[in-house]
């Protein structure tokens, strides 16, 4: 369905834009425009879904029909956000018509213990497909980007028969090539390390307040699918005013997200000092730490803590989000003080993720993520 740019303007600005009606809508756009009045009132940008559940229902339905889905998104979440609807969430028949997307999924979680009976099926429903969604989309990716960076970096000496990489072998050995043999006489074999190994060990350090939903979300995911990867063995912490590690639940990525709390405080410096507890070989340890950095705990210690991983051999890498939206709020001030200590800190999509820690393992430098 073609729209003029006239059609295009009258919706937008809504019905007081055009109180004569000299701009023609056919049914089709009438109902669309319905679809946005109730939600965007023109003249105070107030709703009018009312606080019934079938009124929300008949409007879900509508904006699926007659908007794409990427416009559906962001008028669900303008709807839940704008219009205070999210006790109607705990409905199963309200979330059986919504259509899933990481915000959804991030109010679901920070509803969590208000969630009734009748409705944790749904929802867990809910949840579980969007997380597989986006495990579909991302696995692959961290998969190949982890695997192929460790066997690029890592190999072991004097390997076993089994595990020598011949390749790389003949290419160091080049020099020793001898003419007259029409061979070539290894000094020194290289192998890949030995399968099952855990190469690095990746510590992801998660800020649970309300103001990272959706990096939670994805943090989560991401984690699972690392946890999957026998090259690394990865740890999983939240933390909010406390510091909870839900590592034993990495193997169910839905059950890793119901364990998490959104919401309250936070206080980084704490979650930092258990991260530093877990740390077993600095120099294969990556702790990537996701937070705003809005400390509400000792900013000092943590810059300290921090310095002390630095020192030990620690990469440590500090994500301001992991979410698809944009530019991030951020404590400015504390994220120039870690990059003072040479502490990256930036935010990331979570597409950008594998090759983040792709370069991480390769140790190669990471500004460019910083600049993207």
């Amino acid at each position: 369905m073609e729209l003029s740019k006239e059609q295009k303007w009258r919706l937008i600005l809504g019905q007081s834009a055009d109180e004569e009606k000299t701009i023609p809508l056919d049914s089709v756009q009438q109902a669309m425009d319905a679809a946005l009045e109730a939600l965007y009132d023109s003249s105070e940008r107030k709703g009018g879904l009312g606080s019934s559940s079938p009124n929300l229902n008949r409007w879900l339905k509508d904006i699926r029909a007659y908007f794409p889905t990427s416009v559906v998104h962001v008028m669900q979440r303008d709807a839940i956000e704008r219009l205070g609807i999210k006790e109607l969430l705990l409905e199963p028949e309200v979330l059986e018509t919504i259509v899933p997307d990481v915000h959804l999924v991030g109010t679901l979680l920070t509803l969590n213990q208000l969630i009734p009976e009748k409705t944790k099926l749904t929802a867990r429903a809910v949840i579980q497909k969007i997380v597989k969604e986006l495990e579909e989309q991302l696995y692959n990716s961290m998969r190949e980007s982890i695997n192929n960076a460790l066997r690029n970096r890592t190999h072991e000496r004097n390997p076993k028969w089994n595990e020598i990489d011949w390749h790389r072998t003949i290419n160091r050995n080049l020099k020793n090539y001898q003419t007259d043999l029409q061979k070539i006489i290894p000094e020194q074999f290289i192998g890949f390390s030995k399968k099952g190994r855990a190469l690095k060990d990746i510590i992801l350090l998660v800020d649970q307040s309300g103001s990272m939903a959706s990096s939670v979300v994805y943090a989560s995911i991401l984690g699972a699918i690392l946890a999957s990867l026998r090259t690394v063995k990865t740890h999983f912490i939240v933390f909010d005013t406390a510091v909870v590690d839900l590592t034993q639940y990495l193997e169910d990525p839905v059950e890793l997200l119901f364990g998490t709390q959104l919401g309250g405080g936070t206080d980084i410096a704490q979650a930092m000092t258990y991260a530093k507890t877990l740390v077993q070989a600095p120099t294969d340890t990556i702790l990537v730490l996701i937070s705003d950095l809005y400390e509400g705990g000792n900013p000092q210690q943590l810059l300290q803590t921090s310095r002390q991983l630095k020192d030990e051999g620690v990469q440590v890498i500090c994500l301001l989000a992991l979410n698809d939206e944009g530019a991030p709020s951020f404590n400015r001030s504390l994220a120039a003080a870690f990059n003072q200590i040479d502490i990256p800190s930036f935010a990331c999509t979570p597409n950008q993720f594998p090759a983040l820690m792709a370069a991480a393992i390769s140790q190669q430098d990471l500004s460019v993520f910083q600049a993207s």
